[in-house]
């Protein structure tokens, strides 16, 4: 059963102004991602002497005397108040509920930037300062791997042993999420303009087609594009291998040399589709969701073929001086009234599926119009098309990196 709380959860409140532009999209005004470098090779190789052994990852939980906990985030990731940005409503209502002091950070612009910043503290032993910490499911996989994360206590999680989706319990790195628990998901799909093409979209394959020639863009990242190429080949991008890598980079290769391809990019794609440059591209659910508010005639394309399904997950990094009380904020955020709250404002797929009758109950229209968004909520015939990819294993990631970025351009 959910955690009781002295006070009950906030409702959804009844009117919520369109969201300030998501996480990702924030990326495009910061330039493209940080290339792999020294450290990410590190973290990426699995160097042994960086490896933390399980005994060595924790310390004396100060939570029981120390009612407080810092949380880095990703910026406009986390509902803010419409009068005051600076405010975050499910933050302080916890605050209340619980007596707990948050000191959110918004320092995360990048997953290879900030492991770069946090992994000299870890490598070495040491506390980074952070007690949670939100980043990508890929990057996640390399936390695990390295053992910088400590496994959670799901005794003090009962809403989220009850209410993490079951599309997201047990991705390849982590089976059983016992170091991490989603944050928010997306989903990789395409993007495309339906008035200006003159057409729908079905397949992958179709952006490769002749009245697309020059206007299509493909996401730079490496984590962020392949898994959607490979789809459209027909491969479970659960046990995708080499030979379906190197696959998506031959045809990659071939259309960047026709001109297919305009331009890789970071999440600045949208510029280039509300521009009328681009009529197709590589694009996350989210987005399309803020997009569709100005423009309806942008479509957001789950393939026939499928597409990927992602999260941002929340970790405890390795010697944090307040397990119990990160805990204790993760399962606050898996009541179905708190998580449909924050789903109202990020416009992500929520990992709470049971926020969905929340947000239906909602005496304002638009807020319970989202209850039935796809891209929100997806229905049993989306579901059945989202696979969630094997990650690129350390073993994999410099030679794929190397001939990703040659293809992109990095």
């Amino acid at each position: 059963m959910p955690r009781t709380s002295p006070e009950p959860p906030s409702p959804v409140p009844p009117s919520l102004k369109s969201p300030s532009p998501s996480r990702r999209s924030l990326l495009r005004a910061l330039g493209p991602a940080v290339a792999l470098g020294a450290v990410g090779v590190l973290g990426g190789c699995g160097v042994p002497a960086a490896y933390v052994r399980p005994r060595d990852r924790s310390v004396a939980d100060l939570s029981a005397r120390d009612r407080a906990l810092t949380w880095a985030n990703w910026p406009l990731y986390i509902d803010t108040d419409d009068h005051d940005p600076n405010r975050r409503p499910t933050l302080e209502a916890f605050g209340k509920r619980t007596g707990l002091s948050v000191d959110y950070v918004e320092e995360i612009n990048d997953n290879d930037e900030f492991f770069g910043k946090i992994s000299p503290a870890l490598m070495n032993h040491q506390p980074t300062g952070r007690d949670l910490i939100v980043i990508s499911d890929w990057m996640c996989a390399r936390f695990v791997r390295l053992g910088w994360v400590q496994e959670m206590d799901r005794a003090r999680q009962p809403n989220v042993s009850e209410h993490l989706d079951p599309l997201l319990r047990s991705p390849a790195f982590d089976p059983g999420r016992r170091y991490t628990v989603p944050w928010q998901s997306g989903i990789t799909g395409i993007a495309y303009n339906r008035r200006a093409l003159g057409r729908e979209l079905r397949h992958v394959g179709e952006l490769w087609a002749s009245d697309l020639k020059g206007r299509v863009t493909l996401l730079s990242g490496l984590d962020e594009a392949f898994a959607l190429l490979m789809q459209g080949n027909g491969v479970d991008i659960t046990r995708w291998t080499a030979g379906d890598f190197h696959t998506v980079c031959d045809q990659v290769e071939k259309e960047v040399h026709r001109g297919q391809i305009r331009r890789f990019t970071g999440n600045d794609y949208t510029k280039d589709l509300v521009s009328g440059d681009v009529l197709a591209c590589q694009a996350y659910s989210g987005d399309v969701i803020q997009l569709q508010a100005d423009n309806p005639d942008i479509r957001f394309l789950v393939p026939e073929e499928g597409a990927e399904l992602w999260s941002d997950s929340l970790m405890i990094p390795d010697r944090a001086r307040h397990k119990a009380n990160a805990e204790r904020l993760i399962d606050y955020y898996y009541d179905p009234h708190v998580a449909a709250q924050l789903a109202a404002w990020v416009n992500y797929v929520c990992p709470v599926p049971a926020a969905r009758e929340v947000l239906a109950a909602s005496p304002d229209k638009d807020t319970a119009a989202l209850a039935d968004n796809p891209l929100i909520f997806p229905d049993a015939a989306l579901r059945g098309r989202l696979a969630i990819a094997r990650d690129i294993t350390s073993a994999e990631r410099v030679e794929f990196a190397k001939r990703w970025n040659r293809i992109v351009g990095l």
